[in-house]
This record gives C-alpha cells, structure tokens and sequence, in this order.
C-alpha cells in the first residue's frame, strides 16, 4: 500500500488533517503522522518506507531525501520551497512540488496588517498615520503580491509592481502601475511588500542601494524569506535613516540588535506567520494531498519545481 507521510515539525490545524487524512485514504492510500517531532533523526527515521512526504517548514535535506528508499514525491504545503533540496531530489528520482496560491490570501492579509499596526504606532494609544493616498510597491507579483494588491486597493493605496516574470498587461488590468526596473519600484514608493523566493539571484538582494532609493517614511515589509535580506545593509539603513522601519515575519540573525536601537521602527512575529490561518491550513494541506494522488496514479507533475 502506498504510504504518505505529513511530517510537521508545526502541525497542520486538526480539520486541515481531516481533510488531507480523507483525500489519501479515500484513494486507497494509508497516512502516517509525525508531528511536533524534536529532531531532524526523526524525519529520517520515519521516510525511511514512505512513497510519499508532505511537509511545511520542515527541512526535506539530502540526508532526509537519501533516506527515502521508497519516496517518490515531496510536496511543500505552500508557495516557497528553499527548504527541500531540489538538487539531491533530482538526483534521486524524487519529484518535488509546492502548491502554490493555497496560502496566498493569508500572508496578503498578513502584509497589509502589519503596515496598519506599524502606520498606528503599534497601537500605542498615540496618534498615527493612515494608509490611504500612499505608494505601495509590491517586489514581485505572484499569487501574494496579487492579493497584496487587491487589498491595498480597498485601503485606497496607490499601487505600483515589479516582476521581470509577469506580463505589464497582466499587471496593469489590475490596476496597478507596472514599472521597469527593481531601482524604479523602490525610488517610488513609502511602503514595499517582499514576496520574491530565495535563490541564488535573490539572496542578499535587498540592500543599501535599493532601500536608500525609498522616499520617506520608509517602510519595507517581508513575509517572505530572511535570505534575500541585506542585514548588515537592514542596519545601516536604521542608522542612517530615521524614518526607516522594517517589519517582518521572518526574524533576522541580527535582530536583538536592532530592536536594542530600533525598537520603535521594528517588529517581527516570533515564528514565520503568513501561512498561520486555519484557512490557508486547510487549502494547501488538502492540495498536497490531491496533487500526491494525482501523481501517483496518473503521473501529473503539473506543479514540480525541480524538472
């Protein structure tokens, strides 16, 4: 019988387990569980006899994939996929997936809802700022900055994309100001939402040059990953620029640092939160089930990112 593992060192939500639990066994297939597992030995241990491995955060590493005698696929329950190593799983046979847009409502919402605890100093009880009538620029326009953009409308921001990826028509039916060059999007605008992959052409990316073109105030927000982010370059910035903020849900190595200086230009949730609702839990959860199914029965590698 063939064997899917969800292995989440941050459990799905119960009734996004149902659901995944329903799509694999109603294809004849068994579930087995690993959660809230305290080292990467134990993920070893349990793809040992799997055909199958879904995971979220979690490390699908060389060790982890050479461990799979039987694995044939891993899907990552969401949109970014840095934390399987595509290399070795190619090497291997095994086809690696995300499903991407299953969670891509949820870390908008998330953007968008920092920029608003920010704009109110953090809800000091001072007087703040509205976000109405500002430039956003959304760093790459997928199925998130889509939904960044889409929101940032209802808030009456004016908003401008970049994404050497996407069509301008794409960009502009939106209603959305396409522009040309990374330099363009951030000399444009006050606020910028990150939603770029971590690679080799993205990491450490976001520097001095590129936040030192933003107009004051200055407020760059990721929900994407720490690796594209110039640290040293992040605290240069706070130094020289007072009216700079950076809010994130992926803490930063050097963050005790800024927060000893910066404090009030700085937030960051203590875990990675964009994908943290039940809703999103549920969607990419239960996709991963059906695209394991679907490979495995009939072949379709509609979503693989390691071709």
């Amino acid at each position: 019988m063939t064997k899917v593992l969800i292995a989440t060192d941050k459990p799905f939500a119960p009734v996004a387990v149902k659901g995944i639990r329903k799509v694999v066994e109603d294809a004849g297939f068994e579930l087995v569980m690993l959660e809230n597992y305290p080292s990467q030995d134990d993920l070893i241990k349990a793809v040992a006899d799997v055909d199958a491995m879904i995971i979220r955060s979690d490390k699908a590493d060389k060790a982890v994939i050479d461990a799979g005698s039987k694995l044939k696929i891993i899907v990552r329950a969401g949109a970014g996929y840095d934390n399987i190593d595509l290399e070795a799983a190619k090497v291997k046979g095994v086809v690696a997936m995300n499903t991407p847009g299953q969670n891509s409502n949820a870390v908008a919402e998330l953007a968008l809802g920092m920029m608003v605890f920010f704009a109110r100093g953090f809800f000091n009880g001072k007087s703040g700022a509205e976000l109405m009538g500002k430039k956003l620029g959304i760093h790459a326009y997928g199925y998130v900055g889509k939904n960044v953009a889409r929101i940032a409308k209802g808030f009456g921001m004016e908003v401008y994309a970049f994404d050497p990826f996407i069509p301008r028509q794409e960009i502009e039916k939106d209603g959305v100001k396409w522009v040309g060059t990374v330099e363009e999007l951030y000399s444009a605008c006050q606020y910028i939402s990150l939603h770029i992959p971590a690679n080799s052409q993205t990491r450490l990316s976001v520097n001095y040059a590129l936040l030192s073109r933003m107009p004051a105030p200055a407020c760059l927000v990721n929900t994407a990953r720490a690796e594209v982010i110039h640290e040293a370059d992040l605290l240069k910035m706070f130094t020289e620029r007072k009216d700079f903020a950076y809010l994130t849900d992926v803490e930063p190595a050097n963050k005790a640092e800024i927060e000893a200086g910066f404090k009030a230009r700085f937030f960051s949730t203590p875990k990675k939160m964009g994908a943290q609702t039940e809703e999103a839990n549920i969607n990419a959860g239960i996709a991963a089930a059906k695209q394991i199914v679907r490979f495995i029965n009939d072949g379709d590698r509609t979503f693989q990112v390691n071709k």
